[in-house]
């Protein structure tokens, strides 16, 4: 089965080397897929194997009792019954089998496979005959299941029906359950879904001339059309898209919707956080498959107004409860953060694309703050108990996380634990890309990985202890002696950048150098759009030995940034630290001196092995000065001992 895999997956990359005979065109860079990068680490693999073994059933059990799995068969009429919970809960059995196919590409499980094909019956049973699909619409679209779903025919209410984020991560899961299975049983679905919306959506007379309530249909409609070469698929995405913002063509839905101007004239991040990054993300998908540069000129224009005003020291997005949304420029409030864990996830689709498209390290400096911070905070080191927001302080009495004070095992609108299943098993496909003669090393993990450059197979593995330690090794290994490039990332953080703009800078400068080695024999250490180019002729047995030299570094924020004035955060490499009240009982009161004297080391058997940050700190209460003790934590794992109040940002005594 594994060769008929990858058998299958070549002949998809080959045809989209190929590409039909039309005007589309692709990404200059590539992903190395995740079928060919096998986790060795001590930090991914763990938490990944979490998902595999724990999550993903978590999951679907919680989908059966709460009735996503019912909804299917009340639609399909082989349940009596009424639909239960919100009109997106079809999306959350599609996510766990995008995480659960994910998981399948680089671990076979013919169980979890025969599984998968039982819930995708039960799915195909609420699908109506013309291609069809929204359980709750199906079932009684007079009486929607919330009050602030209009009641009518099909898509008239897409402004809030969700029909079109059901559909798109629909089309999400059936691709990559496909690449991962070789079956159609899903992707069949997807593509009667999907077949019906190109009858339905377009700019021809007698079509619906609106776009989606809720982005990711269009980044689907991309995936299927990656699949069958079908640019009905392609032209849809762009369509709806285009249509944004157009008041000729419907009634705008407003900034909340990202529908209060045409894609293209937008350059402030608005409204509803998730909706805006995943609408981002398709832009850059038709930005580069059409090479649009209108679009691409937009997105870079939102992401230079995300990363120097709306962006957490977290990477996470979305200041706001209200309307989950983001806020004003540099609007980052702490305690009432929202910073949604899909948003999170969101945004790293974004900057993966954004890379894609340039090729520059910056999009991944984000992307690697967000996933060892804002985004991996979402999930419980057990796998079983979630964050919806992720704020960047808690009193332990304000109810943030949608009613509780610390982590829920579950949620009624359970979107944030779905995502992060269908997410996480994919981040092995992070860590290099390829262009031409070209491999880009953009993440740092222990791993053996399988590369093809110039019609060759090259194998690479690494050996690192990162995030803890900033010591990397990676052996070369072509079929043959052959020259290419090599590029390395240097983080943002071994730049002394804290992130690609002015919202946060260090405090103390780390002055060790970065050390570059290529066979034991030292090399220059040029960095060119945060890479490090090695271009040599390689043969087996090559190493390359990169030290990243690693401290405590204390961060200031922007002035403007009104929240965080006269406030310090930590970091050390590229991991966010945080005080929680059970390591230090006067969280309230510390103070963080410039002078302070901090120093990180490892705690093996401490919240799954991590380096923590200690050293002399004050109080200061009533006016009264005392000395203290700092223990800080990673912030993604706080919240796993219990209820406590936490801060990233302490007072800062200059």
């Amino acid at each position: 089965m594994l060769k008929k895999v990858k058998l299958i997956i070549i002949c998809l990359l080959i045809g989209w080397q190929l590409r039909a005979q039309s005007n589309v065109n692709d990404y200059p860079i590539a992903p190395v897929n995740i079928q060919d990068v096998h986790l060795t680490d001590n930090f991914w693999l763990p938490k990944i194997k979490t998902i595999q073994n724990t999550t993903i059933q978590f999951g679907f059990d919680k989908c059966k009792e709460e009735g996503r799995f019912n909804n299917f068969l009340i639609a399909g009429g082989k349940m009596q019954g009424t639909i239960k919970g919100f009109p997106f809960d079809d999306t959350d059995v599609y996510k766990i089998i995008e995480g659960a196919s994910n998981t399948l590409i680089t671990s076979p499980n013919k169980k979890l496979e025969a599984y998968l094909d039982s819930i995708i019956t039960i799915i195909s049973i609420g699908q109506e005959a013309d291609g069809y699909i929204t359980t709750w619409h199906t079932v009684d679209p007079d009486h929607p299941p919330v009050d602030w779903v209009k009641p009518g025919p099909r898509w008239v209410n897409e402004i809030s029906s969700h029909e079109l984020y059901n559909a798109g991560h629909l089309y999400e899961a059936a691709s990559v359950h496909y690449l991962a299975t070789g079956k159609k049983n899903m992707l069949d679905i997807a593509l009667k879904n999907a077949d019906l919306l190109v009858k339905t959506f377009g700019p021809e007379t007698g079509k619906i001339h609106a776009p989606s309530g809720h982005e990711i249909v269009e980044t689907g409609l991309v995936k299927l059309y990656r699949i069958t070469k079908n640019e009905d698929y392609l032209k849809l995405a762009k369509y709806l898209l285009d249509v944004r913002g157009d008041a000729t063509t419907h009634v705008l839905y407003g900034a909340y919707n990202q529908d209060h101007l045409p894609v293209t004239k937008q350059d402030e991040a608005v409204g509803h956080a998730v909706r805006a990054v995943y609408m981002y993300a398709g832009m850059i998908d038709i930005a580069a498959l059409y090479e649009n540069y209108d679009y691409y000129n937009a997105a870079k224009k939102l992401w230079e107004n995300v990363v120097n005003k709306k962006m957490y020291i977290t990477g996470g997005v979305g200041a706001r409860h209200d309307g989950e949304a983001f806020g004003d420029n540099y609007e980052l409030p702490n305690l009432t953060a929202y910073s949604e864990t899909c948003a999170a996830i969101g945004d790293v689709y974004w900057n993966h694309r954004m890379f894609m498209l340039s090729g520059d390290a910056k999009y991944f400096d984000i992307i690697e703050r967000t996933l060892y911070n804002g985004l991996l905070s979402g999930i419980s080191l057990d796998g079983k108990k979630f964050f919806y927001p992720n704020p960047l302080e808690s009193d332990a009495k304000f109810t943030f996380n949608r009613g509780a004070v610390t982590r829920s095992p579950w949620f009624d609108c359970s979107c944030c634990p779905t995502n992060m299943i269908r997410f996480l098993p994919s981040v092995p496909g992070l860590i290099y890309a390829v262009e031409k003669d070209t491999l880009f090393v953009n993440l740092y993990a222990s791993n053996k990985a399988a590369v093809s450059l110039n019609k060759q197979r090259i194998d690479v593995a690494q050996q690192t202890e990162y995030p803890w330690n900033g010591n990397i090794v990676m052996q070369v290994d072509p079929e043959t002696a052959t020259t290419f490039t090599v590029k390395l990332r240097i983080p943002g953080w071994a730049r002394n950048e804290v992130v690609p703009g002015t919202l946060y800078t260090y405090l103390n400068k780390n002055n060790k150098k970065i050390s570059l080695a290529v066979n034991g024999k030292p090399q220059a250490s040029v960095i060119k759009n945060g890479y490090v180019n090695i271009t040599r002729k390689w043969s087996k047995g090559d190493k390359v030995q990169l030290t990243l030299p690693m401290e405590v570094q204390k961060v200031k924020a922007n002035d403007s940034v009104k929240d965080d004035q006269g406030l310090v955060s930590l970091e050390y490499g590229p991991i966010v630290y945080c005080v929680e009240g059970v390591d230090n009982p006067e969280v309230k009161s510390l103070v963080i001196s410039d002078k302070a004297v901090l120093k990180a080391e490892k705690e093996n058997g401490f919240l799954g092995g991590v380096n923590t940050i200690t050293g002399h700190v004050s109080t200061i209460e009533n006016g009264v000065t005392k000395k203290a003790e700092l223990k800080a934590i990673p912030y993604y794992a706080w919240a796993n001992r219990g209820v406590t109040n936490m801060k990233v940002w302490v007072k800062r005594e200059p």
